[in-house]
C-alpha cells in the first residue's frame, strides 16, 4: 500500500487550466475542473481538523506555491494562500492561469 498523497510513476502530469479567484469564508480559491484522485491516483490526506484534502505545487503568474485542493459543494477547489495572492499580484475576481500538479 502506498502512503497517502503519494503518486506512481507517470501519474503526476501537470495540469494547466484557467480559473476564477473566488472570495471564500477563510480563504480565496480556484476552481479545479478535475478529481484529483482521478487524475492522478492520489489520495487525500488530513490538512486540520476536520479538514482533508490533496497536496498540490501550483504556480499562478509564476509564483510557484504548495497548498491542497479540497472538496466542497461536490467540486474541487485549490487553496490561495493571502501571501501569494499579494506576491503574484492577484486576487478576488481576477482570472488566472493555473499549473497544478501532486506534491512530491
Amino acid at each position: 500500500m502506498r502512503p497517502s498523497g503519494t503518486i506512481r510513476s507517470g501519474e503526476s502530469r501537470p495540469a494547466r487550466f484557467t480559473g476564477l479567484v473566488l472570495s471564500g469564508h477563510k480563504e480565496d480559491a480556484v476552481e479545479v475542473p478535475f478529481d484529483p484522485a482521478s487524475r492522478w491516483n492520489v489520495t487525500s490526506a488530513p490538512i486540520r481538523v476536520g479538514r482533508r484534502g490533496y497536496r498540490v505545487t501550483a504556480c499562478i503568474n509564476g509564483c510557484r506555491f504548495d497548498s491542497h485542493v479540497v472538496a466542497r459543494s461536490g467540486r474541487f477547489w485549490l487553496l490561495l494562500p493571502a501571501q501569494v495572492e499579494r506576491d503574484a499580484g492577484f486576487g478576488a475576481g481576477d482570472t488566472v492561469s493555473v499549473v497544478l500538479s501532486p506534491a512530491a
